[in-house]
């Protein structure tokens, strides 16, 4: 069973990957573009819909929010786009690419970002 999840984590992981190339591809829609961020985003941010202390429900939205954007970005990206970036993910995987740190940087970026926009809306309101 451990084994299981162990490869199961491993293919979620290498399919983040063919996603974060699928999104900067030139062919992949606006629309799944900002889906498939949002999808990495949240994969890779340590801030969830429900914290993970809560017992059960904070692990269970992990285990069914993170999937669930996986395979409906994988569903509204290009077969070929796909292809092209799985090839592209395989390589960057074996020369250990991408570094950890400029994926976070980004993912930073955009969760910093966003709490810009939340705060100037709640501010708006507020004031």
């Amino acid at each position: 069973m451990i084994s299981r999840l162990k490869l199961f984590a491993k293919r979620l992981k290498q399919e983040l990957y063919v996603l974060f190339l699928s999104y900067k591809d030139d062919r992949t829609h606006w629309f799944a573009k900002v889906f498939v961020i949002c999808v990495v985003a949240y994969a890779f941010s340590p801030i969830d819909l429900i914290p993970d202390f809560i017992p059960v429900l904070g692990y269970l939205d992990d285990l069914i929010i993170v999937p669930l954007g996986i395979s409906i970005s994988l569903k509204i990206i290009p077969s070929n786009v796909l292809e092209e970036n799985r090839e592209k993910a395989e390589d960057l995987r074996r020369k250990g690419k991408p570094k950890n740190w400029l994926m976070g940087s980004l993912f930073i970026l955009i969760w910093l970002l966003f709490a810009v926009w939340i705060g100037k809306i709640v501010m708006k309101y507020l004031l």
